[in-house]
């Protein structure tokens, strides 16, 4: 949703390759992980966002009836998509936060952010190394002053 307001600006011109400051990030199909692609941003996030799309609908991944267990691999695929999804909000911050400030969103972006990366933090879903990129932003929302 929050992307969705800036991509008139994350063009394939402007957003060449999918990174967040010095990060860059390729496209891995978990099918084929031998296969990674350089992709610009928008392809990176699209390709993402049908993935997700992909297993979200696969019953064998989420099961929607009572009773069905979720596979042994349940974790890892959560964690990948988790960790996938902060790519995002790390390619926003890094290279649209401007944008953001100019559309007066950055307290949406800040509160969506913080909640994604709190529930991140109670299941342990993403390793720390790949938190780096927005280390100084997770530890200013989750302070405890704040």
């Amino acid at each position: 949703m929050l992307y969705g307001t800036i991509t008139e600006f994350c063009t394939a011109e402007r957003c060449a390759v999918m990174s967040a400051g010095p990060f860059e990030y390729v496209w891995t199909d978990c099918s084929n992980p031998k296969r990674s692609i350089k992709c610009s941003a928008p392809q990176y996030i699209d390709f993402l966002m049908t993935w997700i799309q992909d297993k979200l609908d696969d019953e064998s991944v989420f099961p929607s009836k009572i009773g069905v267990p979720f596979p042994a691999n349940f974790m890892e695929v959560a964690r990948t998509i988790m960790k996938r999804l902060f790519r995002i909000y790390a390619h926003i911050y890094y290279q649209h936060f401007e944008n953001v400030e100019r559309l007066k969103e950055e307290a949406h972006l800040n509160t969506s952010f913080k909640h994604f990366i709190l529930f991140v933090q109670e299941f342990n879903l993403i390793e720390d190394k790949d938190l780096q990129p927005l280390q100084e932003v997770i530890e200013r929302l989750t302070s405890k002053e704040r």
